[in-house]
């Protein structure tokens, strides 16, 4: 009997957790707006000029900043496919991919990434490709035991035999559409949108080319993810 008491009481005291979780999570909420209407650019930089987005006219786009073989970005990723669907009808989710840290294998990370992009495979690959640098080591940029970087960092051939076990695609097809016109291209835009967004860290929020957002500016990651639902929604205000 008490074995049976002791469970309720256990479950009543998780029930009350979630209850103040819950209600914790939504005093952030109206906390984050409120704070968002009061401080403005406080909270978040305007960029400028406003820079042209990559989604559909009417579309309101939300581009993360990021890179596979940023840490921060790996941790933050559950967060933003929560943004990604959580976001109205009339906006957007985009992925910028950063190469501004050669250290950390990052131009790599952005060919693979843009490679991806092109071929249609980058939202069913991005969970995994966080995965193969953080958590499986498949393409780790640092040893396990020492956390010094590797030596040699992992290659673009690397990638393309993981995206092939991951989504079928073959090497040689990943390898080649690397390397085509299509991909530089895309590479020297997100290098010029990075330095017009003046990005300076990963992860990075950039709300309809005009509003950057960090961790540090919002006060910390949860309220990144309500000022730009805030933003969008000032944004989708804005057009009516």
């Amino acid at each position: 009997m008490r074995g049976i008491l002791g469970q309720n009481r256990t479950k009543d005291s998780h029930d009350e957790k979630v209850r103040h979780s819950a209600s914790l999570a939504g005093a952030a909420h109206h906390l984050t707006r409120a704070r968002a209407e009061l401080e403005g650019g406080n909270l978040y930089f305007p960029v400028i000029p406003a820079q042209h987005t990559n989604v559909p006219a009417g579309k309101i786009e939300v581009a993360e900043i990021f890179s596979y073989g940023c840490p921060f970005c790996a941790q933050f990723n559950p967060l933003i496919q929560q943004l990604k669907k959580s976001l109205p009808k009339d906006a957007q989710m985009v992925f910028v991919p950063a190469s501004f840290n050669s250290y950390e294998d990052w131009p790599m990370f952005q060919r693979a990434t843009c490679t991806a992009q092109v071929l249609g495979i980058f939202d069913r690959t991005n969970d995994a490709m966080f995965d193969a640098v953080w958590k499986t080591g498949e393409l780790a940029i640092s040893d396990p035991k020492t956390h010094a970087p590797k030596n040699p960092l992992p290659t673009i051939e690397d990638a393309a035999r993981y995206y092939n076990r991951i989504s079928g695609i073959a090497v040689d097809k990943f390898l080649e559409t690397s390397k085509q016109f299509s991909v530089d291209v895309a590479m020297r835009r997100y290098d010029a949108l990075i330095m017009a967004y003046h990005i300076d860290g990963t992860p990075t929020l950039i709300v309809n080319g005009k509003y950057r957002i960090t961790g540090q500016s919002a006060g910390g990651v949860p309220q990144m993810m309500e000022l730009a639902k805030w933003l969008v929604a000032k944004e989708s205000n804005a057009k009516r």
